[in-house]
């Protein structure tokens, strides 16, 4: 399946990979070499956008006790900081980094309430740079349960990512495992739990949205 945010683009793409296969077809046929070239490089661009645009089905297997996560990508930080914006305090970061090749469409974690949401405007540093999840364009969004967990989490654009889709309001219900939104073209998803909440992934790993736990719900 192709996630709806990339019929456009897709659309684009087979325009121009169509114009540029006319184009060395009708002036480069004695430039075999160049004709291939051209080819094969609009088709292997054809090919990047199917896959980053990929959105598989996956049957999620809803669990109130368990964090799931929000994106495919892997496991880069995960240490305590300080969170200026909605908490204003002490909290464990997690965050997965998303990849060109990775599924980019994001589900929500837990299911509860949307508490707070906002969108930034803001610059295109690297995704892993240190200052990314305060200075690049971004969405924030907390969700608390019915038993008083909350979360809040980030949608951080990255070098290449320049929209970030997330058509959410305050007061929105969210149903764990569901797309909520998308980023397109790699970037970061940074998490944000309480103090001595038990988290399931290390360094390194790598996660699936809405498959993997990334950590054990607090129990109130």
């Amino acid at each position: 399946m192709i996630h709806k945010e990339g019929y456009a683009t897709i659309a684009i793409v087979v325009v121009f990979v169509a114009i540029v296969n006319y184009l060395a077809v009708k002036f480069l046929s004695d430039y075999v070499w160049l004709e291939l070239l051209l080819q094969l490089g609009s088709l292997f661009l054809l090919f990047l956008v199917l896959q980053f645009f990929r959105n598989p089905k996956r049957k999620v297997i809803e669990n109130e006790y368990v964090v799931l996560s929000p994106a495919d990508g892997k496991v880069v930080t995960i240490e305590e900081t300080e969170e200026p914006e909605f908490f204003k305090d002490k909290r464990i970061q997690v965050s997965i980094f998303m990849s060109v090749w990775d599924v980019h469409a994001n589900r929500w974690p837990i299911a509860g309430k949307v508490t707070y949401f906002r969108h930034h405007q803001g610059k295109y540093l690297m995704a892993a740079h240190p200052k990314s999840s305060t200075l690049n364009e971004r969405t924030t969004i907390a969700v608390k349960t019915e038993k008083g967990f909350e979360i809040m989490f980030r949608q951080i654009a990255g070098i290449m990512a320049r929209r970030i889709v997330a058509p959410v309001n305050e007061g929105d219900t969210a149903k764990q495992g569901q797309q909520f939104g998308f980023i397109k073209f790699g970037s970061r998803v940074d998490m944000f739990f309480p103090l001595g909440t038990k988290i399931r992934v290390n360094v390194g790993d790598k996660v699936k949205g809405g498959l993997d736990i990334i950590a054990d719900v607090e129990k109130k």
